[in-house]
């Protein structure tokens, strides 16, 4: 499930790709799911999809926004590399305050993460809230730049909301989960190439006991396990950093060795914060977009008819009021019934094929153990075969329009020899509802009457 497959059965309900016949012997085929209307659609999407014009417009889509998605990826990666190194710089007269960088990989992540969550458990509203404000919401906005070939194919698809606030929730992590990795290689590039020294300052009245509470609370998800990687009293107290003209204190001068070890703070603090945690904000998204997508497959215009049309016979009405025609002579010229039975041992069908069978005994109200075709692209060894195996009662279909000919006469002996009844169903075409004209089930009456058959039952 994705949303290529979403494009692709937008397209195939909104080019009407499938007729009715089609979706029904579908359903047939697929009854053991018919429980779960989403993996019905899916399986049918598969199905026809072959069917759209090449290339289609989800493939036109989704190629695009795949674009669009790794030229964003790309940036962000960049981005976050690049701020890094120069939240990093480190010119050898100033020390880098580590706070701006704590900053970065702390506070901006919790701050926008809580805004995530929020945005996540709005999304039913019926107006967006705060999906503005992420970079990913201006990927609608980039499509308007795209060839005027692919935005004539595009201009009228319209996402389902609840999926299109999803799909920027997504990627919005993704774009941030990529700006962190950038953070976290830049901290480890300029610790291995260079020698920083680290400080801390702050215009307000924070002392180092203070500041050290701080970072030993950032560090609870690690601090029993890397001990080694949350910063002591000591060190905060010597990599306390006042700027005073153009001079650094002495004490940080006679220490400048250790201040280099505020580095493992620092990746600890940008590995839980500003990817770990991320991370999770990012699976939750890939569930709700799940979620968003599966009601919009389900909420998608011409989704209900068309499982409708997969799960109910074509023809509601009962056997007897499908096939109780009169005849224009209302002259009994053979062996009739008006009303076929609920069960049958075999179903026949005379050069029609299995899909057709299915579809007619669904719409005649009958159930049958066996379905087979015969004549047609059949050999005679076929035929024998299947007629040699029948037993019982067996519902027998034909093409009304069709006359009866020497083979099918041939297989009708044969058939009745091992069978107790045979029921010959006359049926019309498609677009009549495979109702038989009148003409037609007095041509197949007289041929009967003709055979002289009495196990053979013609169904009116």
């Amino acid at each position: 499930m994705n949303l290529k497959t979403y494009v692709e059965f937008y397209e195939l309900l909104e080019r009407n790709k499938v007729s009715r016949e089609e979706n029904r012997t579908f359903g047939l085929a697929t009854e053991a799911i018919s429980f779960s209307p989403f993996k019905q659609i899916v399986q049918w999407v598969e199905q026809y999809k072959s069917r759209l014009e090449q290339p289609s417009l989800s493939e036109k889509f989704s190629s695009y926004l795949y674009g669009i998605t790794f030229t964003l990826v790309i940036g962000s990666f960049f981005l976050g590399l690049f701020s890094g190194v120069g939240l990093l710089s480190y010119s050898g007269h100033e020390p880098v305050n580590v706070i701006y960088f704590i900053a970065m990989v702390v506070l901006l992540p919790l701050t926008t993460m809580t805004f995530t969550l929020i945005t996540m458990f709005k999304t039913h509203s019926t107006q967006p809230f705060l999906v503005h404000l992420s970079p990913a919401f201006w990927m609608e906005k980039l499509l308007q730049f795209l060839p005027r070939k692919l935005e004539v194919s595009v201009e009228n698809f319209k996402v389902n909301p609840l999926l299109a606030q999803w799909l920027i929730i997504k990627r919005s992590q993704l774009l941030a989960l990529v700006f962190s990795l950038g953070l976290l290689l830049a901290l480890l590039g300029m610790v291995v190439t260079k020698d920083i020294a680290f400080a801390w300052s702050t215009t307000l009245q924070v002392s180092p006991q203070e500041f050290h509470s701080l970072v030993y609370s950032l560090a609870f998800a690690w601090r029993e396990l890397f001990p080694w990687a949350v910063p002591s009293v000591e060190l905060i107290e010597q990599s306390q950093y006042f700027r005073l003209g153009e001079k650094l204190n002495v004490q940080m001068v006679d220490n400048a060795s250790k201040l280099g070890e505020w580095w493992k703070f620092l990746a600890f603090a940008t590995l839980f914060y500003a990817l770990l945690l991320r991370f999770m904000v990012w699976l939750l998204s890939l569930w709700g977009f799940r979620y968003a997508l599966l009601k919009s497959f389900l909420s998608l215009e011409g989704s209900a008819k068309l499982l409708r049309e997969m799960n109910e016979p074509i023809i509601t009405t009962t056997p007897k009021q499908l096939n109780s025609i009169p005849t224009e002579s209302h002259i009994q010229t053979s062996q009739s019934e008006d009303v076929l039975s609920s069960s049958y041992s075999k179903t026949l069908g005379w050069s029609l094929t299995l899909e057709e069978l299915h579809l007619l005994n669904d719409s005649m109200g009958v159930e049958s153990t066996e379905v087979f075709e015969v004549g047609g692209n059949n050999s005679l060894e076929q035929d024998t075969q299947v007629a040699s195996h029948a037993k019982g009662e067996v519902l027998f279909y034909v093409k009304s329009w069709e006359p009866p000919t020497m083979d099918f006469v041939d297989f009708i002996e044969e058939l009745t020899e091992v069978t107790s009844r045979v029921t010959l169903v006359p049926v019309g075409t498609v677009e009549e509802q495979y109702l038989a004209k009148p003409h037609e089930i007095e041509m197949w009456g007289k041929k009967l009457q003709l055979m002289g058959n009495r196990k053979v039952w013609l169904k009116r």
